[in-house]
């Protein structure tokens, strides 16, 4: 029977541990804000952005909460944040992507100063975790090594196949999994044969974005499959990058979705914010 790795749970293990050090450091007169910066309406953002409020609200932490326009000009949102980061009081600051075309994504982030960049996405933070040194660490696949850590799922010495390259999530997931000793293959639409390659994996963590791509062929018996793919179905239903159904079988754990490696995002992006005060 496979373990099916509940996300939710240990997402919430996570922000009660942080509630507590959060309680911790206000007696030591040290509080937090995280400062985050909305520009358009984009429905799922505006998602995220509330449940990020929420999480703030729940670990006793202040949410500065910025809602600009579409037309803002990329000038104007520089600003802002260059303001946010003189500010002292501000000890993590989040822009919502994606943002409107006009809008240069790379040098917003780094316009974001390192010390309070929790998304863990500036250049020089994704420089630190590559040479070994401290930074933040990019939320999504820090929160997919606590799923293992915390599932009780041994990573070193493992067999670690990671599908898809982003920025975001592939490429820092795949310095993570290093990071603990596993030895790790990056694969991606380009790799040759990419379904033997999935299938040496002991842990296979796909990140690819397409819906229900991976079905049992990618998969070896008994692996431990993590899935960080989000999409809606045509009956308008949320579904992931692998084929559940026809996985669950073949695998010894799997995160579901949704419900598996959703939740652990905002939950890290929490435990980055307690660092910054620390």
């Amino acid at each position: 029977m496979a373990l099916i790795i509940d996300g939710k749970k240990i997402s919430k293990d996570i922000k009660d541990e942080l509630k507590e050090k959060v309680a911790k450091l206000k007696q030591e007169g040290k509080t937090a804000a995280l400062a985050v910066i909305q520009v358009g309406e984009d429905p799922a953002s505006s998602v995220y952005v509330n449940n990020k409020k929420k999480a703030c609200e729940y670990i006793g932490i202040e949410s500065l909460s910025f809602h600009f326009p579409e037309t803002i000009t990329e000038e104007e949102l520089l600003d802002k944040i260059k303001e946010l980061n003189e500010d002292e009081k501000v000890n993590g600051i989040l822009v919502q992507l994606p943002l409107p075309k006009h809008i240069d994504e790379d040098k917003v982030i780094k316009t974001i100063t390192p010390e309070k960049d929790v998304d863990g996405f500036h250049p020089q933070s994704v420089g630190a975790l590559s040479i070994g040194q401290k930074g933040f660490v990019s939320c999504t696949p820090a929160g997919v090594i606590q799923l293992l850590k915390r599932s009780g799922i041994e990573i070193a010495g493992k067999e670690c196949v990671v599908i898809g390259r982003s920025n975001i999530v592939g490429k820092p997931m795949a310095l993570l999994l290093l990071r603990e000793n596993g030895t790790v293959t990056i694969a991606h639409s380009k790799t040759a044969n990419l379904k033997e390659v999935a299938k040496r994996a002991d842990i296979l963590v796909v990140a690819v974005g397409k819906p229900k791509m991976i079905d049992s062929s990618y998969v070896k018996e008994g692996a431990v499959v993590i899935d960080v793919g989000i999409h809606r179905n045509a009956e308008n239903k949320l579904c992931g990058d692998v084929d559940y159904d026809d996985v669950i079988d073949h695998v010894s754990a799997i995160t579901p979705v949704p419900g598996g490696v959703g939740p652990m995002t905002i939950a890290m992006l929490m435990s980055n914010c307690v660092s910054s005060i620390e």
